[in-house]
């Protein structure tokens, strides 16, 4: 007589207690369904004809609430969407400042640096508004005249011309494009047009005193408070100001920059340019011609 079971009636006896077990579980009543989630709430047949049972209900488990935050949140219910904005806290717990938030002027000013399509047309003095400039052997608008076709096609202080009606203009000079932009066609000049490679958007929101937390001079930012909207955002010195909600502020004095920044709401949003690069784009420029000249209207949305 042998101490062990031989493998044959082992393999027998495992066969009987699993047909066992699934017969109890086909006369059990149903378990109460786990915590509900979307992934979870599966729905169970009335009778279970597998010979394995689930996980649950071989190891007598009951995923609570609790259990499925601590080790699977992925699985609980997605909350209504709220705001995505990370929000700043002081010292004292208090909320300072959002870091960022949505606006109109953030639809306004928003910078994508994708490429677009722009056809344009000429005036009736066979213009089309719209002046650039040569930098690192890219052509660069610096100047659209308001009410132009190039104004009412979206062209703005910044962006980058890559072809003209198909030809590329990498490494021409400002005069051999405007020569070209002239002797054009007066109607269907198509431009590829990149948005405003040097520039980058920043939205800021104002403390209870209505501050954002930074100063400037002839349109260059000079100074940058500490503990404020712009310094969490992380606003630079040497900066120029180009936009206030959207709307273009090159060549605008500095005192009605600060009336748009004041009586544009809590959150306003600036767009900005690395100062060195704003010269060199203006540079030659006359600022009476871009004060009387420059698009300042305010955007559609």
């Amino acid at each position: 007589m042998s101490l062990y079971p031989s493998l044959e009636d082992m393999k027998v006896d495992h066969i009987m207690q699993a047909q066992a077990q699934v017969q109890v579980q086909a006369q059990a009543p149903a378990p109460s369904p786990p915590y509900s989630t979307p992934a979870l709430n599966q729905p169970k047949p009335a009778t279970t004809t597998a010979a394995y049972p689930g996980l649950a209900d071989y190891m007598g488990l009951e995923l609570s609430e609790a259990e499925v935050r601590a080790n699977m949140p992925e699985y609980l219910p997605v909350a209504p969407y709220q705001s995505l904005a990370p929000v700043a806290y002081g010292s004292s717990g208090t909320m300072v400042a959002p870091l960022s938030g949505g606006s109109q002027g953030l639809v306004r000013a928003q910078v994508s640096h994708g490429v677009r399509q722009v056809i344009l047309c000429k005036d009736g003095e066979g213009k089309i508004g719209l002046r650039v400039k040569a930098v690192n052997k890219g052509v660069f608008v610096c100047l659209v005249t308001r009410s132009s076709p190039a104004a009412v096609g979206g062209l703005r202080f910044g962006d980058q011309i890559l072809q003209v009606d198909g030809q590329s203009l990498a490494g021409f000079s400002s005069d051999k494009v405007h020569d070209l932009l002239r002797k054009a066609a007066v109607n269907n000049i198509v431009l590829a047009v990149r948005d405003r490679p040097f520039e980058r958007t920043l939205t800021l929101h104002k403390d209870s005193s209505g501050h954002i937390g930074f100063q400037f001079k002839d349109g260059r930012i000079t100074t940058i408070a500490v503990d404020t909207s712009a310094a969490r955002n992380g606003l630079l010195i040497d900066h120029q100001l180009l936009e206030v909600n959207g709307q273009n502020v090159v060549g605008v004095k500095d005192k009605e920059v600060g009336g748009f920044i004041e009586e544009g709401g809590s959150v306003i949003t600036i767009t900005i340019i690395p100062t060195y690069i704003f010269n060199t784009i203006m540079k030659n420029m006359s600022n009476s011609l871009v004060r009387k000249l420059m698009d300042h209207s305010v955007p559609d949305v």
